[in-house]
């Protein structure tokens, strides 16, 4: 799998990303640095416990990530989780379906990660 179909697997845009880095062996590394980033695990630990507060943090960083790699899907999914987050609001009617949607979504782009590096060489 190249970097391009990767991309596409997890519903990215690999146009734009290459646009911001300018350089696919810059925008790999960053690519396989976020399998170890702990933000989403620090999401889902956060709200088990219930820390609004603490899952907001993580959701918007998983949001950050997200943009500056241009992973859309998993973009859009933590932005919304993020808004419904926000300001420490109680939890809505509607927010388990945007930590499922997240949780999906993050599956989604850590398969195809994983894909492509097995492919690539590790």
């Amino acid at each position: 799998m190249t970097l391009k179909e990767c991309y596409t697997a997890l519903g990215g845009d690999y146009d734009e990303v290459m646009g911001r880095l300018r350089s696919e062996r810059l925008v790999q590394k960053f690519v396989l640095k976020f399998l170890n980033d702990g933000s989403y695990q620090l999401l889902c630990d956060s709200l088990a416990a219930g820390d609004r507060e603490e899952a907001f943090r993580a959701a918007h960083t998983v949001k950050g990530v997200c943009a500056n790699l241009a992973f859309n899907t998993l973009l859009e999914s933590a932005e919304a989780l993020t808004e419904a987050l926000r300001d420490g609001k109680p939890p809505e009617a509607g927010e388990e379906a945007l930590v499922a949607r997240v949780k999906e979504d993050y599956q989604r782009t850590r398969q195809a990660i994983e894909a492509f590096q097995e492919g690539a060489g590790g």
